[in-house]
Order: C-alpha cells, then sequence, then structure tokens
C-alpha cells in the first residue's frame, strides 16, 4: 500500500535527519511519478504529497489532464529537457531541475513565465549520464541569474548505480561543496536506495521513486 509505503519513507528521512542533526522539515519530498500514470499522483496527493518529479516532457503533457485540476501540485521536470521543448516544459512543469547550458536557460526564459530552475552536474565519467560539466558551472549559473524569468534554486546530480549507497557519498559531497561555492541553496540528490547518505551530505530534496510505487514497468 502507497500510505505504509509513504510512511517508512518518511521515517527513513527522520531517522538520517535525526542521525545529521538536521530539521525534518529541511529534506522535502519529491515522488517519482515517471512511467506511472496518473493515478499514481492522485494516490500520492491524497496522502498528502504536492511535489512530482517526472523524467519526460512528452509523457507529462499526456497526464497532464488527469491531474492539473490538483490544487498545490507542483510537477518537476527531473530528466533531460531537449531545447526544442523548452516551450511545452515551460508550460507543464514548475521546477526545471536538469538546466545544463546556458543556451537552455536562454530559451527558457525566453517562454516568459516565472520558474524556478537546478543546473544538474555530472559528477562522473558515465556516459549515460546527463549533466554539465564541473567546469562549466559558473557559466551556467551566471547564465540563469542573468535571466529574469529564471530563479536558480539548486543543484542536481545522480551519483553512478549501486546497491552501496556509501559510494554514492563522495558526489552527495561534491555537489554540497559546489552549492557553496556558488551560494546555491538547495541540493537535489539521493534516491531510494541512497537517501540516507543524501540527507547526511547535506540533501533539501531526494527524488523517491521506487521506494514509494514498486518498481517500474518499461513502456
Amino acid at each position: 500500500m502507497l500510505g505504509e509505503r509513504l510512511q517508512r519513507v518518511r521515517e527513513r528521512i527522520e531517522n538520517a535527519c535525526a542521525r545529521a542533526h538536521r530539521d525534518p522539515g529541511s529534506v522535502r519530498l519529491l515522488a517519482v511519478t515517471k512511467v506511472f500514470g496518473p493515478e499514481a499522483v492522485r494516490d500520492a496527493y491524497a496522502l498528502g504529497l504536492r511535489e512530482f518529479g517526472e523524467n519526460y516532457v512528452q509523457e507529462m503533457e499526456r497526464k497532464a489532464p488527469a491531474v492539473m485540476d490538483l490544487p498545490d501540485a507542483k510537477f518537476h521536470l527531473i530528466g533531460h529537457l531537449q531545447s526544442n521543448k523548452t516551450k511545452k516544459a515551460a508550460q507543464l512543469f514548475s521546477s526545471i531541475d536538469t538546466i545544463d547550458t546556458p543556451r537552455l536557460a536562454s530559451r527558457l526564459n525566453a517562454e516568459g513565465k516565472q520558474i524556478d530552475v537546478m543546473v544538474e552536474l555530472k559528477l562522473s565519467d558515465e556516459e549515460s549520464k546527463s549533466g554539465a560539466a564541473e567546469s562549466d558551472l559558473p557559466m551556467i549559473v551566471d547564465a540563469i541569474r542573468a535571466q529574469p524569468n529564471l530563479s536558480l534554486r539548486g543543484l542536481m546530480t545522480v551519483p553512478p548505480w549501486s546497491e552501496d549507497a556509501e559510494l554514492s557519498r563522495p558526489y552527495f559531497a561534491k555537489l554540497r561543496q559546489l552549492a557553496e561555492r556558488h551560494a546555491i541553496p538547495e541540493l537535489s540528490m539521493g534516491m531510494s536506495h541512497d537517501l540516507e547518505a543524501a540527507i547526511e551530505e547535506g540533501a533539501s530534496w531526494v527524488r523517491i521513486g521506487t521506494a514509494l510505487f514498486g518498481r517500474r514497468k518499461k513502456p
């Protein structure tokens, strides 16, 4: 049951915060509903969740008519955004968490909508991962801060997959250091298998899908 899974996730967040001497209210839960139907969003909303993560603009476009009536529900794009989809993304999402080039920031700003953004960083050598190189971060931060319609809220990263959550910790620590260097307030890092390490390293958002909704089936 979703309610039981949500309770377990919240307990994990609270326990990790206790170990890190943090206020549990400083960590926000982003329910990752990609590849699940709108009923998953509505069920989670009924249990009090208000922030949802989607990977694909086209999938959100199909889902939107069934969920846009939910007051205060906010949708984050947590998958790679192609520059030719910025118009639709600006319409569908309140936060784009995967900005990785100045050009993408400029195109999103040109849509004329006030929108929160995060910079996605690729801190590993994995070819399959999206995100900007660490060396490009200053340029991207400056580009976003020059755009009147964009509010730079945070940094986001996805470490290499491992069943050992401790292997994610160095990437989380690195993201925190970069955020501090650039005075960026929020960190989106940590998923179902490694949320504890992320929280201990300063996560303000954890992106939880499997621990809430179970294993996803490929569309």
